[in-house]
């Protein structure tokens, strides 16, 4: 019987520290505050909640305590890292037996920066290698397509809000490319606000929220329930947010 690798990350706690300020940002917000043992799916981990829920917060505390820059991108890229936000620091990781083979922290916000630093780095990393076709001339989307399709098999991947720059249809293809690569050795961890996205079979959801951290499946979600109520009820929804312009005569 063959050991699977997976998970490489296993799961995160915060050390007892005397020295944490629980009034000062993020450890006043409660999935901070309350932070017991957050433990992650072999294959694919959702991170869901409103703006200011700390989503993003978390990922980049992860992905810097796993030896990636903030601002995205692989190990390889070692530009000047964005100021972090102090919840890296202590951060408790338990990892897996076996470390991925790759590692990438994509970052919607900050894509675009890391893919120039990219395209000016290529030529002094590898002199002798043609340098690849730039993604900046594609449009956001495909460029988002093209380093998701590009990610190599078992591998450790953490994907904030991979959605923005995706259609619905591309959205689809995400899903199929995240897919292929679980398939293949590779471990997830996902913020997100698609409910196409959390639609991804057997994967752990986790609402951060008021309440603190829970765990939730796919169509208790608000993502799910929001969405398919105005999906089925789009016209009244749409007269009841915008109202009737008749009575307002």
């Amino acid at each position: 019987m063959t050991l699977s690798a997976k998970p490489y990350l296993r799961d995160i706690s915060m050390r007892d520290d005397d020295d944490i300020d629980l009034d000062r940002y993020p450890f006043n917000i409660p999935a901070v505050r309350d932070l017991n043992r957050l433990s992650f799916h072999p294959d694919v981990t959702f991170f869901v909640g409103e703006n200011g829920a700390v989503k993003s917060t978390m990922l980049e505390a992860i992905a810097v305590a796993m030896g990636l820059p903030a601002e995205g991108g692989s190990r390889n890229v070692s530009r000047q890292q964005q100021e972090v936000s102090p919840l890296q620091s202590v951060l408790r990781l338990s990892k897996g037996f076996k470390a991925p083979r790759w590692s990438y922290f994509l970052r919607a916000e900050s894509a675009f920066d890391v893919i120039s630093y990219i395209d000016e780095t290529w030529k002094d990393s590898f002199p002798r290698r043609p340098p690849p076709v730039s993604l900046h001339k594609s449009s956001h989307g495909e460029a988002f397509m093209q380093l998701l399709l590009d990610l190599g098999p078992d591998g450790f991947y953490l994907l904030d809000e991979p959605e923005a720059a995706l259609s619905p249809n591309r959205q689809l293809a995400a899903l199929s490319a995240i897919d292929q690569l679980v398939k293949r050795g590779s471990q997830f961890i996902i913020a997100t606000h698609s409910p196409i996205l959390l639609a991804y079979p057997n994967a752990k959801i986790m609402v951060f929220d008021q309440a603190g951290l829970s765990e939730v499946a796919y169509e208790d979600t608000e993502h799910y329930a929001v969405t398919r109520d105005f999906l089925n009820h789009y016209q009244r929804r749409i007269e009841q947010l915008l109202g009737d312009d008749e009575d307002d005569e």
